[in-house]
């Protein structure tokens, strides 16, 4: 591709042009990292190559082509050329002392008439003012920079007075705009980089809170799960045992409930514990979750572990499933509460009422003690309402009224509000 055709194709200019802007990047990116690592020596290799450049001025007579009187003695010129210039070494710490530093050595040039270029190296401090301080000290560091320039023009007559201050003026002002210009795409970019860590430490805060989250719905659920085929469990062994005396058949019969009902449980376990391993779980069959179609297994199975159960529905379930799981989940915690804590003798009565707009009313009382059924781990009752919450709906459970006995579970879920 020639020349001409490169001139021509934009896209082709900006590929050619890519690599050379990456390359000043990455060094820029480099001298800049060698600064934060060494500022001094940063300084110290800035400030030499000033010096330097003041000294060849100064050796090499440049300086009389602009003088305005060449007949300045030598050592003056050279102490001069040092005050003009070795003072940078603290430009950017303390760069309003450094210019006020400056200024007599400015004066002394522009006394004497030696206009040396080196006090141009004013405006490098005025940058750096601009740069670091507040902008307000620009305005006192501008009659001060106007000062020996004033004392040229009046001293050293050459031409009209705006011709002598006008340039620099307009230098100043440069040096000045070039300061706040990258002192603001400085502050921009520590800005963007600030806020990309605080959204990576936003991003890892929402991911421990969905961890934590998470971790509390497998906990709550292993509670619903293993508490509810514990309590089964529980209820089928009191039973056997009484039965294993006068009914062999029937004791046989709850051993292997026993046995069912605890293969249930370890399936569930597993699954669970398959979910919190850090490492990819290996696959597995994986069942849907508890569904209204499930009620049905649950209570024969608390039937089986000796709770009489009475169960009255009225209307037809149009729920959606993460409803129907909330229904079966406060059923389940309320008839393995009755298991532990109503005592022999006790029975459960379940009454579930459906609307038609999808609104539903569950009650599940019992005839037992009537103690408190919450349990010792606080995740009975309160698993059942933040249940509950999710869907706006209440629930209600507490000690039946007098003269009635027993606990009284009441849950209502609201019709669905379309979205």
């Amino acid at each position: 591709m020639t020349a001409e055709a490169l001139t021509m194709d934009p896209v082709a200019e900006e590929r050619v042009a890519e690599p050379l802007t990456e390359y000043v990047q990455r060094v820029t990116r480099r001298v800049r990292a060698f600064d934060r690592r060494h500022p001094l020596l940063w300084d110290l290799h800035l400030t030499g190559f000033w010096v330097t450049a003041a000294l060849i001025d100064y050796l090499g007579d440049g300086w009389r082509s602009i003088a305005r009187d060449t007949d300045v003695p030598a050592g003056l010129l050279l102490t001069l050329s040092l005050g003009l210039s070795v003072p940078l070494l603290w430009r950017r710490s303390h760069p309003r002392t450094v210019l006020l530093a400056l200024t007599p050595f400015a004066l002394a040039n522009a006394w004497t008439g030696a206009v040396l270029q080196a006090a141009m190296l004013q405006m490098l401090v005025v940058f750096h003012i601009a740069l670091r301080r507040p902008h307000r000290s620009l305005w006192w560091a501008l009659p001060v920079v106007l000062a020996p320039v004033t004392v040229i023009a009046v001293r050293h007559p050459h031409g009209s007075a705006d011709q002598e201050i006008l340039p620099t003026l307009l230098t100043f002002v440069s040096a000045a705009a070039i300061g706040i210009t990258v002192r603001t795409r400085r502050n921009y970019t520590e800005a963007l980089e600030d806020r990309a860590h605080r959204l990576e430490i936003e991003r890892d805060q929402q991911a421990r809170l969905s961890a934590a989250a998470e971790r509390a719905r497998i906990a709550r659920e292993m509670h619903d799960i293993i508490g509810h085929n514990l309590s089964v469990i529980t209820g089928l062994a009191d039973g056997g045992r009484y039965a294993a005396r006068k009914s062999p058949d029937r004791a046989a019969e709850a051993l292997t409930a026993i046995s069912t009902t605890s293969r249930q449980a370890l399936t569930e376990l597993r699954r669970l514990l398959d979910v919190l391993r850090e490492d990819d779980p290996p696959e597995a069959a994986l069942t849907p979750q508890p569904a209204l179609s499930d009620l049905d297994p649950l209570i024969e199975g608390v039937r089986s572990a000796g709770l009489p159960v009475h169960t009255t529905v009225h209307g037809t379930p149009t729920l959606p499933p993460g409803r129907q799981l909330t229904v079966y989940r406060v059923v389940q915690e309320a008839l393995t509460n009755t298991l532990k804590h109503a005592g022999p003798g006790a029975t459960s009565t379940i009454e579930i009422s459906y609307d038609e707009g999808g609104a539903v009313t569950v009650t599940v009382t019992d005839t037992g003690r009537g103690g408190d059924p919450i349990s010792t781990d606080g995740r009975g009752l309160p698993g059942m309402r933040e249940r509950t919450s999710l869907y706006g709906g209440t629930l209600e459970a507490g000690p039946r009224r007098r003269p009635e006995q027993g606990w009284r579970v009441r849950l209502h879920l609201p019709e669905e509000t379309p979205q």
